[in-house]
């Protein structure tokens, strides 16, 4: 694309996805055309997002992404739902919150719910 803000956020969206793991995203942000102002500016951004400093870990110490799929290890009584989360239950598409390191999103019988990370495990 030839709009600056749409490059700077290409670059920011591949850098996620390069540091997750994923090889082919590094393949695509190498062929991108962008000056170095650009590239600059995408690069501030990145560090404004990892100034954060919260890392998000599961029961076991594993580091827990955005995006990541867990597993409860024990039974949890949702409030509001009127449903119980068996042990066991995948929990799905996480979002982790930005200012504390002990909560997390996630997706459980189609139902989006707020998790303590000690109850659960990559």
């Amino acid at each position: 694309n030839e709009f600056t803000p749409v490059k700077v956020v290409s670059y920011r969206v591949l850098d996620r996805l390069i540091n997750s793991g994923e090889c082919w995203a590094q393949d695509l942000q190498d062929m991108m055309y962008m000056e170095e102002t650009d590239v600059n500016w995408a690069k501030e951004g990145l560090a404004i997002e990892g100034a954060s400093g919260v890392l998000h870990k599961d029961s076991n110490g594993v580091v827990i992404n955005t995006g990541d799929n867990v597993v409860l290890i024990k039974d949890l009584n949702v409030k509001g739902a009127g449903f119980t989360a068996k042990r066991g239950t995948s929990v799905r598409n996480l979002r982790l919150d930005p200012d504390n390191e002990n909560h997390i999103e996630g997706r459980v019988n189609g139902q989006m719910i707020v998790i303590l990370t000690q109850y659960v495990k990559k």
